[in-house]
């Protein structure tokens, strides 16, 4: 490689970053606009506010994964890439932050997110708030990636396998209140952190599956939805048995409902390892398909 060829990729490369910065740069503007009722920096440098904290740096890494799904793939040329990379930033902004709407009026619905979080301090719905930032976010970055076409059916695509996704994860949600033997939202609403963080291992797990199945080229939208809905399957049976793993494998001696519903202070721990068992089997299953 020469010279001039490392200094035009170093090139390029410095442009995309900038342009990256300036995208999630907007979109922390934005997530500041949606959300007015409150100081952002109030809550984290004054208030100290745990159950914030989790759900805005969710947000953060959510919106880095979508951000990411308009710079990977192939380049068209540095100026064609720096349209399609604002055009699609900005698509991916707006569709993180419809995201975390519709899932706190869908899957979060019992009750307020907003004063859960701002006012309660409640930290397991931080979490929860959190995970689907990042769940939306895995789900945008394969939209957006895997979208094919020119600009206008490239946009289409990545809309409506955006909107798939959503229903992947209201679906993973109500697999989730069904296996377990409590309810989820009752306990998210007593401060249950534990409960929090087990759900939340169960929605990013569902997403990166999601994200795996709309990766790649465009093939057509059967195949593309067929593989989805393999995938959507292969989670939704693996919630119950990666659960039935932790309990007999991963906490030998001790049943997980027990640790996480049935003490004075719920084990947080075994919950960390009850997401970690849903997250691990979705990144298995990406690498063996």
């Amino acid at each position: 490689m020469t010279f001039s060829e490392i200094s035009t990729i170093l090139y390029d490369a410095v442009i995309y970053i900038a342009l990256g910065f300036i995208i999630f740069f907007i979109g922390k503007l934005v997530y500041q606009m949606v959300n007015k009722g409150f100081s952002i920096k109030e809550e984290l440098v004054e208030k100290d506010n745990l159950a914030f904290s989790f759900a805005h740096v969710g947000y953060f890494i959510g919106l880095l994964a979508a951000i990411g799904s308009a710079i990977v793939g192939p380049s068209r040329g540095l100026v064609n890439d720096i349209i399609d990379i604002a055009i699609y930033g900005g698509l991916a902004i707006v569709l993180l932050n419809l995201s975390i709407w519709l899932n706190d009026k869908i899957i979060l619905r019992k009750f307020s997110v907003k004063k859960e979080i701002i006012e309660d301090r409640n930290s397991g719905t931080g979490i929860i708030e959190g995970a689907i930032s990042v769940a939306s976010g895995l789900i945008i970055f394969g939209a957006v990636s895997g979208e094919g076409g020119n600009l206008a059916q490239g946009i289409t695509s990545a809309v409506v396998f955006w909107l798939a996704g959503q229903v992947a994860l209201f679906i993973t949600a109500e697999v989730y209140h069904l296996i377990t033997p409590f309810d989820v939202h009752d306990h998210i609403e007593r401060d249950n952190v534990a409960v929090g963080v087990g759900f939340a291992g169960a929605l990013i797990a569902i997403a990166n599956l999601i994200r795996h199945a709309l990766m790649g080229d465009f093939e057509g939208w059967g195949i593309t939805f067929t593989e989805a809905g393999f995938e959507l399957v292969l989670g939704i049976i693996l919630l119950p048995v990666m659960r039935f793993l932790t309990d007999k494998i991963l906490l030998p001696g001790q049943r997980l409902t027990d640790e996480i519903i049935n003490q004075e202070h719920p084990n947080v721990g075994a919950a960390i390892i009850e997401a970690f068992a849903y997250i691990g089997g979705s990144i298995l299953i990406t690498w063996c398909l």
